[in-house]
């Protein structure tokens, strides 16, 4: 894994770290901050991977998002698969 890589998955873990208090259904903060909270806890298992060394599996990891996106709304999955895109 490049270090580029390492800080992006470091940049994850902290920030679901950070966002923790803002998780859960019971959440009064804004949609945008619970969103933010909701997508950094889906992907934090797979950052800490990155950064142990370890491979993850990504289409796990997209589906995750699908369930954020049901949860409140978003689109986030939607959101990568055009950003993956070879036309983004």
């Amino acid at each position: 894994m490049s270090q580029q890589e390492q800080l992006l998955a470091f940049a994850v873990y902290e920030i679901r770290l950070l966002l923790a208090g803002h998780l859960g259904s019971q959440s009064t903060s804004e949609l945008p901050v619970r969103a933010a909270a909701h997508l950094a806890y889906a992907l934090h298992n797979e950052a800490d991977n990155a950064l142990r060394g370890n491979t993850f599996d990504a289409e796990q990891a997209i589906e995750r998002l699908g369930a954020v996106d049901r949860m409140l709304g978003t689109d986030f999955q939607d959101r990568f698969a055009k950003a993956t895109s070879s036309e983004a």
